[in-house]
């Protein structure tokens, strides 16, 4: 059941390589996905009617599909159109879709949940909308975001596990690989799992202390 040391030093190197991939293509889906997630929350919120059908139709879809069902439709879909992306670039914006859907309800409860005066308090002082949204509401908004956003990545970060439906040698299917030649499956897979769990825990250690403490802001 548990895997020997000859097989811990014989197989880590592929599952640290698997490990760095997952964490690039979380990384790239973040970094696409949360800027994305801000730019569907406020179309959502936009008074033209056309921007916010559009925004509206990305989130739904973003959110209302499976990961999985993204990730299938980019990589094994999109070629019927003539339009072709290499696995790495499929699973990034699959999930970036994903985030930037689940993100902007996030961002726009956040926008929401800051209190009429402060947006009064800005008109007030003459800030154009921009302005009001640079200086005013964004801060506080993703101050008030933050815990639920970093939650958020680490889920992406799990979900990348999926990408190995499409090819991609993350750490899930180097880790099926290496059971497939050697038969020895739940040694590799548990080895893979501790390490997730080597990112996801202390990330989630981090995210209840940043919660203690944006709760503590709010109540101040």
């Amino acid at each position: 059941m548990f895997p020997t040391l000859e097989e811990f030093h014989e197989w880590m190197p592929a599952l640290l390589g698997g490990l760095k991939i997952s964490l690039q293509v979380a990384t790239c889906s973040l970094i696409i996905g949360v800027p994305l997630g801000l730019l569907l929350a406020l179309g959502v919120e936009a008074k033209t009617r056309t921007w916010r059908i559009l925004s509206l139709f990305l989130v739904e879809v973003g959110r209302g599909a499976p990961a999985l069902v993204l990730l299938q439709f980019m990589y094994f879909g999109l070629p019927s159109t003539g339009l072709t992306m290499s696995s790495f670039g499929a699973a990034v914006v699959a999930l970036a879709w994903n985030t930037g859907a689940y993100t902007s309800e996030i961002i726009r409860a956040s926008l929401h949940a800051i209190p009429a005066g402060q947006k009064e308090a800005a008109e007030a002082m003459g800030f154009s909308a921009l302005d009001e949204l640079r200086f005013v509401l964004l801060p506080q908004a993703l101050r008030v975001a933050l815990p639920a956003l970093l939650a958020f990545a680490i889920l992406i970060f799990q979900g990348t596990s999926l990408c190995f439906t499409i090819a991609l040698p993350e750490l899930v299917s180097n880790a099926y690989e290496i059971g497939s030649n050697t038969f020895r499956y739940m040694p590799a897979l548990l080895l893979a799992g501790l390490l997730y769990a080597s990112i996801c825990v202390p990330a989630a250690c981090i995210v209840s202390y940043v919660e203690r403490r944006s709760s503590a802001y709010t109540i101040r």
